[in-house]
């Protein structure tokens, strides 16, 4: 996982420690594609511990030789048909504003399955770091 965040230029990647950590304590609200037994893609989640009917969606990333095939909305579709009965009514996410195809895929899953798609500031980039843009919050509900 460690080496996929890298590997997408755009993701914050965090130590490998964490995502070891993150497959452990969150393997419930995340998801890992494979394609052929081979290792594919990720989604990152948890359910927010204010909020349990919000599933936030942490980071989502895809092998670059299999982006294009529709793996990562696979990989929400699935984490949202798992919670379907559970109490989650709605799915956030934080997107950076130069983040065109994150935003396209979010959108794309939220136009197929009939929910609204909305966007509001969430973190400033002065917020976040040297380095760092700003972040919006998105939210697909119904």
């Amino acid at each position: 996982m460690h080496r996929l965040a890298v590997d997408t230029g755009v993701l914050d990647a965090n130590t490998v420690y964490a995502y070891v950590l993150w497959c452990h304590d969150f393997a419930a609200t995340s998801v890992v594609a494979e394609v052929d037994g081979e290792f594919a893609g990720f989604v990152t989640g948890y359910q927010r511990p204010a909020d349990p009917s919000v599933l936030m969606v942490w980071q989502v990333a895809v092998d670059g030789r299999q982006r294009g095939r529709g793996i990562a909305a696979a990989m929400l579709n699935h984490l949202i048909d798992g919670f379907a009965d559970s109490g989650v009514r709605a799915m956030h996410t934080t997107i950076s504003p130069d983040n065109e195809a994150s935003q396209r895929l979010f959108s794309s899953v939220a136009q197929r399955r009939g929910l609204t798609f909305t966007r509001r500031p969430l973190f400033a980039a002065t917020d976040l770091g040297d380095g760092h843009e700003a972040e919006d919050l998105y939210v697909l509900a119904p």
